[in-house]
């Protein structure tokens, strides 16, 4: 009985190294609030908090350091509220690459016409789809936004195959994405800003929603248009040759993602990566891959400097560009 009680003893209260680093401590509420100072505080917060900080002291890093900076988003970001974060950041030119999906492109332009709505993650399907209403979580999009959209889209859509014909010239996404900036000739559009200042944005899936959809039935009377998407892969990749450094901000996961690794693994790798999304890793999916994954396919370097922080998006990436990007 000695004898198991002094190796119970020896096993609970076993003999530790002192590790280093921050003390785990939270924000003091004796002190008021500040804003400002809370989520300086996530620093020593532990758990995501932390990661989250490291994540505001990385992209301050990457503009310090003058990086090439990639943006890259999905769909349901531009369907939410950080559609307006986005265009900040294109209207000061804040970053300087842009990649996302079609509806990450739809989306801001159809917002220029009309608003999206907050709804209900809770709400029926099958009484939405009877009053012709769409829903991403808790945003209703009344299908009169398509129609307002396909009016607004498809005498461009003649425009452009007017002068595909005329000059031989096969459009990329990325050209098309600029004309529709150019197009709508609204301050509230993220693509509005892109075309004023230059900042090409990439859209590998493009014909992945609406536009897409359009695409298909102007097809139909117009058999010879066409979009070229290897253009764009020789424009992203060229672009991230000639980058010194470069920083990715990665907003969400799947194609977008993959998109900004791959073209990264051209130069070896890149600098600075971080990762906002909630996908797993079990399945191997490169949606769910921690930064470390992409080390070893020559996407990050190993010297580079990365996190992933798992989180809602909506509720970080504005705490992130406002510590990194305003106040610095």
């Amino acid at each position: 009985m000695t004898n198991n009680l002094k190796k119970g003893h020896e096993n609970v209260l076993r003999e530790s190294y002192e590790p280093e680093g921050l003390s785990i401590k939270g924000y003091d509420f004796n002190l008021g609030v500040d804003y400002d100072k809370i989520i300086d505080s996530f620093s020593s917060t532990g758990f995501q908090a932390s990661h989250l900080a490291r994540a505001i002291e990385l992209v301050r890093q990457m503009r310090k350091d003058k990086c090439t900076i990639y943006l890259g988003y999905t769909s349901n970001m531009v369907t939410s509220g950080l559609r307006d974060v986005f265009r900040y950041l294109a209207e000061h030119r804040l970053v300087d690459i842009i990649v996302t999906t079609a509806g990450g492109v739809e989306e801001d332009i159809i917002k220029c016409i009309k608003p999206f709505i907050l709804g209900d993650f809770e709400a029926s399907g099958a009484e939405l789809r009877e009053k012709g209403v769409n829903r991403t979580g808790n945003i209703f999009v009344p299908n009169s936004r398509y129609c307002a959209f396909e009016d607004w889209l498809m005498p461009l859509l003649d425009k452009l195959a007017k002068e595909q014909r005329e000059s031989g010239h096969i459009i990329a996404p990325s050209e098309f994405v600029d004309r529709l900036g150019k197009e709508i000739d609204c301050k509230d559009s993220i693509y509005y800003w892109c075309h004023k200042n230059n900042i090409p944005v990439f859209c590998p899936a493009l014909t992945d929603g609406s536009i897409g959809d359009m695409m298909y039935f102007f097809k139909f009377k117009n058999p010879d248009f066409a979009v070229d998407i290897v253009q764009d892969m020789k424009r992203l990749n060229d672009l991230t040759f000639d980058a010194k450094k470069t920083g990715l901000i990665i907003l969400g996961s799947g194609v977008v993602k993959h998109h900004i690794l791959n073209t990264n693994m051209m130069r070896n790798g890149c600098d600075f990566a971080v990762y906002i999304n909630n996908s797993q890793e079990f399945d191997g999916s490169d949606a769910g891959a921690r930064p470390d994954e992409a080390v070893s396919w020559g996407k990050i370097l190993p010297e580079a400097r990365s996190v992933k922080v798992f989180g809602d998006a909506t509720i970080l990436f504005p705490l992130i560009v406002a510590k990194a990007f305003v106040n610095r």
